[in-house]
């Protein structure tokens, strides 16, 4: 099953937020190349959350080019499998902590942003940080912060708000 075959197959089984994930599966049956960077008039991506349930808290980045606290993701990549399999890539490679396993069910949410690149229509898993996790700042970022649950409002936008809130609804 290619990338493309699986996104649609994600997007179609996802059971919540009914208007956008039909303007996600528009977007990809329009655009043929509507998972990858190129495509201008926007493109999937795939975001992890990570999060550590028994401290209660999520691991945000400070994002270098947006400046702002979000979870860990971006664009999908030709080796990716698979929209899970992108989302954790993107999360252990913007964490650097191995070891990082998805929550079950399939992403938690979806959410459709302007970036300076294009519309980015991401869709957004959680991952679990194993025991004793320690985060390593990546190139693509300018910090790395354990957040307690209630301290993301203070620091990151609604979407990222949203996001810790379906997830927890998940845990």
């Amino acid at each position: 099953m290619s990338l493309y075959d699986d996104a649609v197959l994600v997007l179609k089984e996802y059971g919540d937020q009914e208007e956008l994930r039909q303007v996600y599966l528009e977007h990809l049956e329009t655009h043929p190349d509507g998972l990858w960077k190129a495509c201008a008039d926007g493109h999937i991506t795939a975001s992890a959350l990570v999060l550590d349930p028994v401290r209660g808290r999520v691991l945000l980045t400070l994002h270098r080019k947006l400046r702002m606290w979000l979870q860990m993701g971006g664009h999908c990549e030709p080796g990716d499998a698979t929209l899970a399999a992108a989302a954790l890539r993107e999360g252990a490679e913007e964490s650097g902590i191995p070891g990082l396993t998805l929550l079950p069910g399939g992403p938690v949410r979806l959410d459709r942003h302007h970036t300076p690149c294009a519309w980015h229509l991401d869709v957004q898993y959680a991952a679990l940080a194993p025991a004793g996790a320690v985060e390593a700042i990546s190139d693509e970022s300018l910090d790395l912060r354990w957040f307690a649950y209630d301290e993301v409002a203070d620091v990151a936008d609604e979407s990222v708000v949203r996001l810790v809130a379906a997830t927890r609804a998940r845990v």
